[in-house]
């Protein structure tokens, strides 16, 4: 009987510890979670643009899809990957992070080079010549779960650093539930708004109220203008992200001056209007970083396209993709 006390005593206190565990874990991925908002929403407002132009049935599972790739991301490459560099190589973090905020730039300012100097996607009008929409459509998807690789690389990164110090197991799971939080909020986002027009299409007819139904009506129209927001809110994130992340790159491999100029300025311009201080000094510092951001992938757009592109295509045995 003294056993089986003892035994029950045992597992009364693994309970206990497991119980702590799992309240150490959720508090932790609260504060790493809220230390990545700002990736997050940038995260939120690129991958709408990824579904806009497909019929409205292939909406939901396009979003689906990249919501998958996203969460592979995170857990099968970034989390072991960043443990390993964590505890192994972690010099090495910010140079791997600079690169993807690199290319974070040189996909944003394409895309203000093709709005300021159209020019036509010989790949994708080809896609549209011989009907094949499904063709285009996993473009998208590589496309979109690349973007994320890279904005899921800074989350997870700024989630890391922000986790107590732990063992690895309690890391590793810490940042695992943070990874899965904000999938599901970043694409549950994203499907919420790319299916709103069908929502107010289906109040508008059947709206029990005239108040319902005028409801409707105005999703309905106000959906596509809320989209074309979304697509340009999603370049600037693209460059503020990647000219944010190449400044405290350099900083945190010591070259300073960047950062501490940024930060003086947005601090002296926020003193100036002390009721929004703090949305002042976000706004001059994210401004300065899309600048530099788009500078830099405007340098990157030729280096990409005509030296990067095609040596990848030759190593790979595919087409160089035309911008």
């Amino acid at each position: 009987m003294s056993g089986l006390i003892a035994l029950l005593d045992d597992v009364a206190a693994i309970a206990k510890v497991a119980a702590s565990s799992v309240d150490d874990i959720a508090t932790a991925a609260a504060k790493a979670s809220s230390k990545a908002a700002g990736i997050v929403i940038d995260d939120a407002a690129v991958a709408p643009t990824f579904v806009t132009g497909f019929s409205a049935d292939r909406e939901l599972p396009i979003i689906w899809r990249i919501a998958i790739g996203s969460v592979r991301n995170k857990l099968l490459v970034l989390l072991p990957a960043l443990m390993a560099l964590n505890a192994f190589l972690p010099q090495a973090i910010t140079p791997l992070l600079m690169l993807g905020g690199a290319y974070l730039c040189f996909e944003g300012a394409e895309k203000v080079f093709h709005k300021l100097f159209p020019h036509a996607d010989a790949k994708v009008e080809a896609d549209f010549a011989t009907g094949d929409p499904a063709h285009l459509e996993e473009q998208k998807v590589a496309g979109a779960i690349k973007t994320d690789f890279i904005l899921s690389a800074e989350i997870m990164t700024i989630s890391l650093a922000a986790i107590p110090e732990s063992t690895l197991w309690m890391e590793a799971i810490t940042l695992a539930v943070v990874g899965i939080m904000i999938t599901v909020a970043v694409y549950g986002v994203v499907a919420l708004i790319v299916k709103m027009d069908d929502i107010g299409l289906h109040l508008a007819r059947n709206a029990m109220t005239g108040a319902g139904r005028a409801f409707g009506r105005g999703l309905v129209n106000g959906m596509p203008k809320l989209l074309t927001l979304l697509s340009t809110v999603g370049t600037l994130a693209m460059l503020w992200v990647g000219g944010n992340i190449l400044v405290h790159g350099v900083a945190e491999l010591g070259w300073h001056q960047p950062y501490d100029a940024i930060h003086h300025l947005a601090e002296n311009v926020a003193a100036a209007v002390p009721q929004a201080s703090g949305f002042v000094a976000w706004a001059v510092t994210a401004t300065i970083d899309g600048v530099i951001g788009l500078i830099i992938g405007m340098l990157l757009i030729p280096v990409a396209t005509r030296v990067i592109g095609p040596i990848w295509a030759r190593l790979t045995g595919s087409k160089a993709e035309a911008h």
